[in-house]
């Protein structure tokens, strides 16, 4: 290759330069600052979606437990109850359990459903609530928790 070739190789050689990339890059990275954030909250807001719509399902699955049984199962029984028959329960159980399920499931966040019966809030049924992102009771915002009495969207 003779010089003058080389030299006009180096000169119509296309591509991008060092600073080009760094400024493409610095744009990618602010772009994915912006975006990040609206992306955790949505996944956050499926969290809480998910929490209520287990809830509904368990509150479906303890009314069918009630009917056949004539009570929903006691706090000791728990969630469980609706799985496997309860020790000592001899009534009417649905074979299979009334989930579709081997083990109660842990709310979206990892943590087990707080079931009280009878409850406070509903001293004639039960209570079912999830304590949220934090895993406490109470809270405000994506910690605040998800109630059987109150089930709307927040």
């Amino acid at each position: 290759m003779s010089r003058s070739s080389m030299r006009r190789f180096g000169r119509d050689a296309t591509g991008f330069t060092l600073i080009e990339l760094m400024v493409v890059i610095a744009i990618i990275a602010i772009l994915a600052s912006i975006v990040a954030p609206k992306m955790i909250a949505r996944t956050e807001n499926a969290k809480r979606a998910a929490a209520r719509a287990q809830i509904a399902s368990f509150k479906t699955a303890l009314t069918a437990f009630r009917l056949d049984a004539g009570r929903y199962p006691a706090t000791q029984e728990g969630l469980e109850a609706l799985i496997r028959k309860p020790p000592g329960y001899d009534g009417k159980y649905q074979e299979g359990g009334y989930l579709d399920s081997n083990e109660v499931p842990p709310d979206p966040w990892g943590n087990r459903y707080i079931y009280i019966s009878p409850g406070i809030e509903d001293p004639s049924g039960y209570d079912l609530e999830s304590f949220g992102r934090d895993g406490a009771d109470g809270g405000e915002g994506d910690n605040k928790d998800i109630e059987s009495w109150n089930l709307q969207d927040d």
